[in-house]
């Protein structure tokens, strides 16, 4: 719970204590001095959710599609953040990364990836031939690989934490247990209603991750999109077999889904992660799958972009079904790019929940998403690499802000 109870009034509310949250409300710190700023979190602690149940890939900027918000975020975001964590002496490493073609079909894509990457501004990014992959990852082969040094690993919920310090030493105060039921503008400003009470607030900035929709369609926001949950859960290697991998290696994704495939993640801690899978969650909490609520479950069925995505993705979810049951084929998976992998054993890792928009016609929402009502501003779509691009992003949203309530 709280220290503190939330002002019964203030300048801005930001609702949502994960990394993206925080960023806002530090930027908007930084811009308005003095300003009463209150975060309103709903959980004990920062970091309970996306921000906390990652994998901690600080990304370079490779997938994007040139001039889409993530390509220029991630990009000018990573930066950033490296510099940042220098500065507060948080632990990160600048590990690197490979995708890995397997065989000559994948070339196209890698071909696609490289001319992103270039055009994102990439630093370092460079193509490998088959015989040089191992120079880079022994345990890794081939026809061909993208060799990113610039990607890394930190602990995100290290980096919220510093942010948030920021935000108390700016004057700013930090509510945990403020679950936000809703909010609607009045005279007086906008009425944001919580478990603590009520918090009137001249302006707000809504980062509340998979409830984003919710307490934007209260707001005055469209419907579409709508987040529909992904459970996405990671296999830990055992020891013998962790040893084999030195950073990280993907695979060549799908540029139809927003998710990467089983890949291998070595975190800060020295497990080496496989995964993540992506299922449909029954439950927008559902770290356990044992979770449902009915609530949730009924909110995704109902939408009708929820069937559409099912259709077009059928093989797609085929794989992930067979991922999510079967540990052997997990790791399969992610043998054909290490294959010294194949048949090896791996025990359950962490699991998240990615917030992810899915519009009406059934199109995953493959951008950053930032919608207005009256005194507010909603990020409604803030998945990877929402992470890396946090101070980045958190810039943008204050700009939002600024123009929305015409001020600085």
């Amino acid at each position: 719970m709280s220290q503190t109870e939330p002002p019964r009034e203030c300048d801005i509310a930001v609702v949502g204590g994960g990394i993206v949250g925080m960023a806002v409300a530090r930027e908007l710190l930084l811009r308005k001095p003095g300003a009463r700023l209150c975060v309103l979190e709903g959980e004990d602690a920062i970091g309970r959710h996306q921000t906390g149940r990652s994998s901690g890939v600080v990304h370079a900027g490779i997938y994007y599609q040139p001039g889409s918000l993530k390509a220029r975020l991630c990009v000018e975001g990573s930066r950033a953040l490296y510099e940042y964590c220098e500065e507060r002496e948080i632990p990160f490493q600048r590990s690197g990364k490979l995708v890995v073609a397997v065989d000559e079909t994948e070339l196209g894509r890698l071909d696609e990836l490289e001319r992103r990457g270039a055009e994102n501004g990439v630093p370092g990014l460079r193509r490998l031939g088959g015989d040089e992959i191992p120079k880079v990852e022994p345990a890794a082969r081939g026809v061909a690989a993208l060799h990113s040094p610039n990607t890394g690993v930190v602990d995100f919920v290290a980096v919220a934490s510093s942010y948030a310090a920021d935000v108390r030493g700016a004057g700013g105060t930090v509510h945990f247990g403020a679950r936000v039921h809703g909010a609607s503008p009045g005279d007086g400003g906008l009425e944001i209603r919580h478990a603590e009470g009520t918090t009137v607030a001249s302006a707000a900035v809504f980062c509340a991750g998979l409830w984003s929709d919710r307490l934007a369609v209260a707001c005055g926001a469209p419907p579409d999109p709508r987040i529909v949950p992904f459970r996405g859960a990671y296999l830990r290697l055992r020891p013998a077999e962790a040893k084999l991998i030195r950073a990280n290696v993907y695979p060549v994704p799908d540029p139809d889904l927003p998710f990467l495939g089983a890949h291998l993640t070595r975190s800060l801690d020295g497990d080496v992660l496989v995964g993540p899978s992506a299922l449909l969650a029954p439950a927008r909490d559902a770290y356990r799958l044992s979770r449902w609520r009915l609530r949730d479950l009924g909110e995704t069925l109902s939408w009708p972009g929820s069937w559409r995505m099912a259709a077009r993705h059928r093989r797609a979810a085929a794989i992930e079904i067979r991922h999510a049951l079967s540990r052997r084929a997990f790791v399969a998976e992610a043998a054909r790019m290490v294959p010294v992998l194949r048949g090896a054993r791996a025990d359950a890792g962490p699991a998240g929940i990615r917030a992810q928009a899915l519009r009406r016609d059934g199109t995953l929402e493959d951008d950053f998403v930032v919608h207005r009502t009256e005194r507010a501003i909603h990020v409604r779509n803030a998945p990877s690499p929402a992470a890396t691009s946090s101070l980045a992003l958190a810039s943008l949203i204050a700009d939002e802000l600024e123009t929305a309530t015409g001020g600085p």
